[in-house]
């Protein structure tokens, strides 16, 4: 009852509030990005909500658009800047996210919106992570964040879906503002940011 009826009412009125709330951080962090990032402070880019329908995620930009001498964008590491290091350590630039959940493209907690071109690689259980809005943060953000392995954060966000409960966000927010508080789990094993996802290999039986 709590997913169907009062889930998306209190994403709209948090959302409203923290906005409200949040709007000189919002501001500064606005003004301090056009110069750390020498033109736009946002970065917007289409990702994959709930039954897979497209919306435009909006965030704070913490890395440039450097290219290599091809014209091509260089390594995620290569391009993420210090400035953009303590945005994404203190997961301030997912603020800009709250007018997704206003505007109804996220909810508050729920598995995190990853990239369109993932749509195709996903194998049927892990299709299921689109059965609910994404989130702001997520079981999966609130225990391991990056370090986890992509099976694992998709197994995470499953569970999820299957077992949406008004008490079990509250944890997920609370164990949320402890792993940023503590910065666990900001980059993965191997790099600054998370790998591509290429797919499942099925284990052959």
């Amino acid at each position: 009852m709590y997913a169907k009826f009062f889930k998306r009412p209190i994403d709209f009125v948090l959302s409203l509030c923290a906005l409200v709330a949040l709007s000189p951080v919002l501001l500064v962090l606005t003004v301090v990005g056009a110069f750390a990032m020498r033109g736009n402070p946002f970065f917007t880019q289409l990702r994959p909500g709930k039954d897979e329908k497209i919306f435009k995620l909006i965030k704070f930009r913490t890395m440039t658009n450097r290219k290599d001498k091809d014209g091509n964008l260089l390594p995620d590491e290569q391009r993420l800047t210090k400035y953009g290091r303590i945005l994404r350590s203190t997961s301030l630039d997912e603020l800009p996210e709250l007018f997704n959940i206003l505007k109804g493209d996220m909810s508050i907690v729920g598995p995190r919106p990853l990239l369109v071109k993932y749509l195709d690689r996903y194998n049927d259980e892990q299709k299921k992570r689109h059965d609910v809005r994404p989130g702001l943060t997520g079981y999966a953000q609130a225990n391991g964040r990056n370090a986890l392995t992509w099976e694992e954060r998709f197994s995470m966000d499953v569970w999820y879906t299957e077992n949406i409960t008004f008490w079990g966000d509250i944890r997920i927010l609370l164990d949320t503002v402890k792993v940023v508080l503590n910065r666990d789990g900001i980059t993965s094993q191997s790099s600054d940011t998370m790998e591509e996802f290429l797919g499942t290999q099925e284990v052959q039986q």
